[in-house]
């Protein structure tokens, strides 16, 4: 039965399964932080390893899953990485202290490292061109299926059994998507190309320039960037080893990243606009929660009520985009979802202290419809722009670039809203002068607050001070946000001259014929 007739459905779910339950765990991981602390009597900078390790071990395999799936089968490859996922899972529910977490959790990041750019070189093949957009879309719904689920299901396990289960239940998953790979996963239409040498230095260059990269992204805040040496040793080795990696790989005859794909412009521009992309989307779904929780006081349910329809917003777009997919000019597609991800990011950076609960929530739900209408064309679009026994490698590259953005977009956004608040901060307190008329009249108002809360002549005066302070700090912190809010803007808005780079789809052209 052919894979791109009625099999390719079948040829869907298996891939799709391993690829859920990747960033599933990714998600519902987060939750059990505090609990893994506890557990492990380790402190909170200590325990963010457990995430650390896994970014890092993801981050070096991504960009080598189209070299080693020629190396081994794509098929066994994408199945071995399953066998891999899962078992370490197991392992990182038995974790018996700090260490030994850490080291599964890298090996569970080298597994889980495939599942992505292979399923979605798996669906670019199964499906025929004409539908590689509705095989895009359902690849980005089942990706937004986990982050929707995962933080509840993380803490309802957490809470009613252990942190160790969110670890144990992949292993029945893992195997029925390895079953189920078995049984409908074609091998590649086409052959592998035979690798006659193992190039070792461009995988030494790989891990130093992601390895290096990934822990300065992800640990560069904490040690208040580069007021500490190792930042400063981390970098210089990780930009050394990607000049060096550049030069290498353009000249090696085997090389593990085929750098060569950036010559076809039009997976360039696309994975130039995805990483953009998921600068604009990671750093949005960092400062989002933290304003909802920390700034309006919103507690967690309150908070994941506002988040989750974003989710829905975004699964809706991709299915639209995968039915007109084909039908209209993919840079058509591309500029609304941009311009609508524009409008969400600024109508966010427009949030006060005043704001009502929806107020807040349709910002959000315009910028998720926005990067549906983004996140299934680009992906198609790149993967389409090069030629089919090379979708693997430029999968792999594609989903590097796509990570890259996501780990600047989170440390550019934490960065901001630290600096920010304490530049605004500054600013506001210089208004709050005894001279100054509006702060007398606060004053006086927060200390008739106090006094009618009971608190002695003597300490109101204190207590005025102090809600006066907190007052300051919060709309600091409003301006902060609204700083980052603008930024993300900005790049969206910048995405839009990279559209002319795409030239017409391949979707577009097959239909019209």
């Amino acid at each position: 039965m052919s894979a791109a007739g009625t099999n390719k459905w079948l040829v869907a779910v298996a891939a799709m399964l391993a690829t859920i339950l990747e960033v599933l765990d990714v998600t519902i991981g987060n939750v059990a932080l505090p609990h893994m602390q506890a557990s492990f009597s380790a402190s909170v900078d200590e325990v963010t390893w457990v995430l650390t390790s896994y970014l890092v071990s993801n981050g070096v395999v991504v960009p080598l899953t189209g070299w080693l799936s020629m190396l081994v089968g794509r098929k066994r490859f994408f199945m071995a990485s399953t066998v891999l996922f899962t078992a370490a899972s197991m392992l990182c529910g038995l974790a018996w202290n700090l260490q030994s977490m850490v080291v599964f959790r890298v090996v569970q990041g080298m597994g889980g490292a495939a599942m992505i750019p292979m399923s979605q070189a798996v669906l670019m093949e199964a499906f025929p061109p004409a539908q590689h957009g509705l095989a895009m879309a359902v690849w980005g719904m089942g990706l937004m299926t986990a982050p929707i689920l995962g933080p509840a299901l993380g803490g309802w396990i957490t809470d009613n059994y252990s942190w160790r289960w969110i670890y144990f239940v992949n292993l029945p998953f893992g195997i029925v998507a390895l079953l189920l790979q078995g049984a409908f996963i074609p091998e590649s239409k086409h052959p592998a190309r035979k690798i006659e040498r193992i190039d070792y230095l461009g995988l030494a260059l790989v891990v130093l320039t992601i390895g290096g990269w990934q822990i300065v992204l992800d640990r560069g805040e904490r040690a208040d960037w580069f007021a500490a040496a190792w930042v400063w040793v981390f970098l210089g080795v990780s930009m050394l080893a990607f000049v060096v990696l550049i030069w290498w790989e353009t000249r090696c005859d085997h090389p593990v990243v085929e750098l060569s794909l950036f010559r076809f412009r039009a997976f360039a521009a696309a994975a130039a606009m995805s990483t953009l992309l998921a600068f604009t989307l990671y750093g949005n779904l960092v400062a989002w929660p933290l304003y909802l929780q920390h700034v309006m006081g919103y507690p967690a349910l309150q908070a994941g009520l506002a988040l989750a329809p974003r989710g829905f917003a975004t699964m809706t777009s991709m299915f639209i985009v995968g039915q007109l997919y084909g039908k209209i000019d993919t840079r058509f597609i591309l500029a609304t979802g941009f311009i609508f991800v524009a409008v969400g990011s600024f109508e966010m950076s427009q949030f006060t202290i005043q704001s009502s609960f929806w107020s807040m929530v349709w910002p959000s739900l315009v910028h998720g419809f926005g990067m549906g209408f983004t996140f299934v064309p680009l992906s198609a679009a790149a993967l389409a722009a090069v030629p089919a026994e090379r979708i693997g490698n430029a999968s792999g590259i594609f989903n590097l670039m796509r990570n890259t953005g996501a780990s600047v977009g989170i440390a550019v956004a934490g960065t901001i809203i630290v600096r920010r608040s304490q530049l605004h901060q500054a600013i506001l307190v210089t208004h709050v002068d005894p001279t100054n008329p509006m702060a007398q009249l606060a004053f006086r108002g927060a200390t008739e607050l106090a006094t009618r809360a009971g608190a002695p002549p003597e300490s109101a005066a204190q207590q005025a001070t102090a809600m006066i302070y907190a007052l300051v700090q919060r709309e600091a912190a409003v301006l902060a946000f609204s700083d980052v809010f603008v930024i993300l803007t900005l790049v969206a808005v910048a995405m839009l001259p990279l559209i002319v780079f795409l030239g017409r789809s391949r979707g577009a052209m097959v239909a019209a014929h």
